[in-house]
């Protein structure tokens, strides 16, 4: 088994938008078309990383960055959003997933001055819920029929710092 020491966490580059919707799609639902990425990638490049493990992009998290009123302060805030993220089948329950979102909330705080970082997560991925709960993301609201399957999302939140 290739060690974690071995993953790399880094931005993505235009080269990568390949392997990083292939592994989107053999991971989740949710699919985006190819320009949604590529937005993402020139306006908020500095929190789209990816984990790449010998030459290959074994995961992604791909983040932007808004203004609106907080989840935890009432009160106009910057907010790093998290849109998703993925590891490859092959490579979960490695700890990749929580590099890339460890390193996610450092640079929407660093590069995007975000105060609060949120994400939407199905209430049946449990796996992905005890992750966030890990980092310290609290659920703050069920958003009710939010997945085109009808499925519920929690709406989870964290201060940056």
């Amino acid at each position: 088994m290739e060690g974690l020491r071995e993953v790399l966490i880094r931005e993505a580059r235009k080269e990568d938008l390949d392997q990083v919707i292939n592994i989107n799609l053999v991971s989740l639902k949710e699919h985006y078309p190819r320009s949604f990425w590529r937005d993402h990638l020139m306006l908020w490049g500095k929190a789209f990383l990816v984990a790449e493990l010998t030459s290959r992009v074994v995961g992604y998290v791909m983040c932007r960055a808004e203004t609106g009123v907080g989840y935890l302060r009432s009160s106009w805030r910057r907010l790093g959003h998290v849109i998703s993220i993925a590891v490859h089948p092959n490579y979960r329950r490695r700890g990749i997933g929580t590099k890339l979102m460890v390193k996610a909330i450092e640079r929407l705080r660093e590069y995007y001055r975000a105060e609060e970082v949120y994400l939407e997560v199905r209430v049946s991925n449990e796996p992905a819920i005890k992750l966030y709960e890990k980092l310290g993301f609290m659920k703050a609201k069920v958003l009710r029929h939010y997945y085109l399957d009808g499925e519920d999302a929690y709406l989870m939140v964290r201060e940056t710092s």
